[in-house]
Formats: structure tokens, sequence, C-alpha cells
């Protein structure tokens, strides 16, 4: 996930925040959370003292989808409702809300691309999860991440492995694309960029 640290520094200078902070080492990576002490993000993006964006990067390769892309889903829901809380209650100090944004890549192979079979004895699984692969999953996950304001973004991208030099990859749907992610992130820094 290195590979989109410059796409993402270069959105921050380009788009009115060239002196902004983008914070990639682990020991700055750090900010508090409400039902935690603190919570370690992969990239944060810092202006003036101020919490401007907060990114997670996470890839996923098979064989074991299931297991991984439950523990995946957990992790985004409460990562995102940990930081909003605590942004409610001031952790931040008084700004404008940041950018939360969660980045998936995902191994593009049969096993990820077929049907996924599931029972839930008591209740019926929601219709569209019935049958959904799991990189249909992890789009829907994403959809619903931004839909519920859990993140201001959450893009899943697909990629075989043979495409770890030519860089070629596939997305899931328009709101989950790395496009519409780039957008929202750059369309933020440069509202931020304006409070200048």
């Amino acid at each position: 996930m290195d590979g989109f640290v410059p796409l993402i520094q270069a959105l921050v200078a380009k788009n009115g925040l060239p002196s902004a902070e983008v914070h990639l080492k682990r020991a700055v990576l750090t900010l508090p959370g409400y039902f935690r002490p603190t919570k370690i993000w992969d990239v944060l993006i810092m202006n003036g003292g101020r919490l401007i964006a907060a990114i997670e990067l996470k890839s996923q390769i098979g064989p074991s989808f299931g297991n991984n892309f439950n523990n995946r889903a957990e992790e985004a829901i409460g990562t995102g409702h940990d930081l909003w809380i605590a942004y409610r209650e001031g952790a931040f100090g008084e700004q404008p809300p940041p950018f939360i944004g969660w980045l998936m890549l995902v191994e593009d192979c049969g096993k990820s691309r077929n049907p996924v079979k599931d029972t839930s004895p008591h209740f019926p699984v929601f219709p569209e999860f019935r049958g959904a692969s799991y990189l249909r999953r992890y789009d829907i996950l994403c959809q619903r991440l931004v839909k519920e304001k859990v993140y201001s973004s959450a893009c899943v991208m697909t990629s075989s492995r043979d495409a770890a030099t030519s860089g070629v990859f596939g997305e899931m749907s328009e709101l989950t694309g790395l496009g519409t992610f780039v957008r929202r992130l750059a369309a933020h820094i440069a509202e931020e960029g304006s409070r200048i």
C-alpha cells in the first residue's frame, strides 16, 4: 500500500496545503480514541496543529477471505466510530471535521469473486449479501461506511497478484472507486486550504 502515499502527498500539495505535514512514521501516527486510549493510523495529514485527514490503507490476499473480511469489517466500523466520537468529545480541539478515509486493496482471484453461502439459523441475511462474493461484500461495506457517515470516503480496489509491477487494478462501483476517493480527499484539502 506504500504506492498510494505519493498520491496522497501530491493531493495535499496541489490542493491548497503545500506546507501540511503528511505523517507516515509510526511514532507520529497515533490519535486519541474514545473507546480506547489511542489508535495508530496509516497516514495522518496535519496542518497548523489541526487534524486534516486520517487514512487507513489496508490489503487482503487469499486464500482465507472469510475470516479476514469479517475482521477487516469489524476493525473499519469500530475505528471510524471511535474517531468520530473522540472528535465530538473534543479530542482534537475546536476544529472543522477531518476527512476520514478507508482504502482497501483486495486480491482479484476466483476465491474473492466466487459466490459465498451464508447460514443464519434465526433470522435471514439481508438480500444483498445472499450469494455475494467477498469482493461484492467489500463493496457493500464501503458503500455503507460512507452512507452511514462512518468514513468520509471508503474505497475498494481489486488487483491480481501478477499486477504488482504493472499497477493494473479494477473497481467494484463508482461510489467505492479510487477516483471518488481521490476527488473527495482533494475537495476536503482544498476546503481546508481556503481557510488559510
